[in-house]
């Protein structure tokens, strides 16, 4: 009677692709992983980079006057404006965010701020991000994507009430907040990114750099 024996390469061979497809499954995930991580640094770096970009502008215009409008003729659409409620350094700021070469796409953008920060970096009386509103001496922007534009959303900041003098400026900050999308969802299917940046105002001329004391138009308008 004979007795008839598996060959012993074949359970070797099953045991390998059972081996192979569970080392594979890994390192596709690791893969997939290092590409969602890199994604999402991208964004982390591009809303650091458009929050400097858009102080550094807000900076350099403590003596703008108020946001204006410009004049379009009837049955034209004019640009998305801020009102005279609000400084015409926090339309700059974000029109130069706009147009700044970001990788990240502006409709993940949820909202801009741009606001007079106090001791900590923050709009009013906040501390942290956490506790922040933007309200009085701030405004607010979001991305409008039939204008292809950041339009003014809310808030308000007297432009007069900035004071820019040499050695006793007030600081403009600017508050990005942004949702990250996961493409394969490892690690969710959205993030908040965000962050801030805060610079003093350049110095104006001495006599319109004080607070509310507009002088003629190199000041406050």
């Amino acid at each position: 009677m004979r007795r008839v024996v598996g060959r012993p390469g074949g359970r070797d061979e099953g045991a390998a692709a059972v081996e192979f497809a569970l080392v594979a499954m890994l390192l596709i995930t690791l893969v997939f992983g290092i590409i969602e991580f890199s994604l999402l640094l991208r964004d982390y770096v591009s809303v650091g980079s458009a929050v400097r970009q858009g102080a550094r502008i807000a900076s350099a215009e403590a003596g703008a006057g108020p946001a204006t409008c410009l004049s379009y003729p009837t049955g034209t659409i004019p640009p998305p404006c801020s009102p005279t409620s609000a400084p015409k350094l926090a339309q700059d700021a974000a029109d130069a965010i706009q147009i700044e070469g970001s990788a990240m796409p502006k409709g993940n953008i949820d909202e801009i701020w741009i606001y007079k920060a106090n001791a900590s970096g923050f709009p009013g009386t906040a501390t942290d991000m956490a506790t922040a509103t933007c309200s009085s001496n701030c405004v607010k922007y979001t991305w409008i994507a039939a204008n292809s534009r950041f339009q003014y959303a809310g808030g308000t900041w007297t432009s007069t009430s900035i004071a820019a003098c040499a050695g006793a400026s007030d600081s403009v900050g600017v508050i990005m907040k942004a949702t990250h999308h996961f493409i394969i969802g490892l690690f969710g299917t959205t993030a908040q990114v965000s962050d801030r940046a805060v610079m003093l105002f350049e110095p104006i001329p001495t006599d319109s750099c004080q607070a509310n004391r507009p002088v003629g138009g190199g000041g406050h308008a």
